[in-house]
């Protein structure tokens, strides 16, 4: 009853409700937007930064990444690994093992950055493969080398050129080969492009003169498990171990997007202030304009609680009507963006791969952005009756019935 009576209330003034309506809607509908904009680049930094190399989370031995030293690495445990591959929110565990050396073509000369991979499994992670623009992906226990472009440029090495590896192996042992160039990979960041090749796994030990040693498992998990993987993986492993997170191994991507979060909210807190606002104006009339119904009503015996009731429903109608208005007028829009991300141009494109990002900003349909957005108004609604609540418990029937 009081359900229906409140919505017929809502509708004795037609052009005020569908104002206030309006003005909800709207203001929803812009945050939504906003949000799915804010969380979708978020989402897409991350997967362009944990995707491109380091992955969700990673294994080393302890204190491996303080000093990122072939010294501190561990040796091949299967038995560990296939605990961890119990456990459904681990994919897989891709075995890497990486160090600096020299590479030198003729009379050019540089020190780079040499990784040792699993191509099959490595294709889980990075996507190697499919960056290749030259030559072919390597296989097994391939005696070819990858370069990147920068670096092949550098060298004036093309595919089938011999590279000269040389630098200290593990534990001080000498390392020095010879590799022919079996592709070019080209990476979007350019400061990566300039120093990264990548060798086989067993090539790479057999290099680095480190049989069956690792410097690092790369975890394959989806975004939403990565702690629950953290956690079995630090179970299985122990504490001569560190398992690391994305967050802990590039903090400072963290501390862009909650730099970049802070100013998103503050616009969210001013178009959530508009949404109070008119709330809080369209309970403010009903009000004043309904002193002398109040009155009556209370005369004839209503009790003001039941009174409130009413009109807290009123306020809730008000702004559920305004929130489903706003969230099906957004919901298209973000769907389609979702689908066809925005693409950048010009300088921020360039700027934006230049830091191996997609040049794109797609959005989210994350159900968050949606249920905060309905119990934020829900919230705002609640607080505007603190306005008749005051008034109705103060109100006198005589007085009010005069009026």
């Amino acid at each position: 009853m009081y359900s229906s009576l409140a919505w017929r209330n809502l509708w004795r003034n037609k052009r005020r409700t569908g104002i206030t309506v309006a003005a909800v809607a709207f203001a929803v509908m812009f945050a939504v937007a906003l949000r799915s904009m804010q969380l979708g680049a978020y989402a897409n930094m991350i997967d362009n930064a944990v995707r491109f190399y380091s992955g969700f989370a990673q294994v080393h031995k302890k204190g491996y990444w303080d000093e990122q030293s072939l010294d501190n690495s561990f040796l091949f445990n299967d038995s560990l690994v296939h605990r961890a591959l119990q456990d459904d929110n681990i994919q897989n565990l891709v075995p890497r093992v990486e160090s600096y050396l020299l590479a030198s073509n003729g009379t050019k000369t540089r020190a780079i950055s040499v990784a040792g991979i699993a191509p099959e499994k490595e294709k889980l992670i990075t996507g190697l493969d499919k960056k290749i623009i030259a030559g072919s992906y390597l296989d097994g226990s391939d005696a070819g080398i990858l370069l990147a472009n920068g670096l092949s440029e550098y060298l004036d090495a093309e595919v089938g050129d011999t590279i000269v590896l040389v630098g200290i192996g593990y534990h001080g042992a000498n390392a020095a080969g010879k590799y022919p160039v079996k592709g070019i990979i080209k990476f979007n960041n350019p400061e990566l492009n300039k120093r990264y090749a990548f060798l086989s796994l067993t090539q790479a030990q057999r290099l680095f003169d480190a049989t069956n040693v690792l410097t690092s498992l790369v975890v394959v998990t989806e975004p939403d498990k990565v702690n629950q993987a953290v956690k079995k993986l630090k179970e299985v492993f122990g504490s001569d171990y560190e398992v690391m997170d994305w967050r802990e191994m590039m903090p400072e991507l963290v501390q862009a997007i909650e730099a970049d979060s802070i100013g998103g909210i503050i616009i969210l807190f001013i178009l959530y202030i508009v949404i109070g606002f008119g709330i809080f104006g369209t309970i403010v009339m009903m009000t004043a304009e309904r002193r002398h119904e109040f009155g009556v009503l209370i005369a004839l015996g209503m009790k003001r609680v039941r009174l409130l009731s009413v009109v807290a429903l009123e306020s809730i109608l008000l702004a559920m009507l305004g929130v489903t208005a706003g969230i099906l007028i957004s919901l298209p829009v973000v769907v389609y963006f979702f689908h066809h991300p925005i693409a950048l141009s010009d300088e921020m494109a360039r700027t934006s791969e230049a830091y191996g990002m997609e040049a794109v900003i797609p959005f989210s349909l994350s159900p968050e952005i949606f249920i905060y957005q309905a119990l934020s108004v829900l919230a705002l609604s609640l607080l505007a009756m603190s306005y008749p609540f005051f008034k109705i418990r103060r109100l006198q029937p005589s007085e009010a019935m005069r009026a």
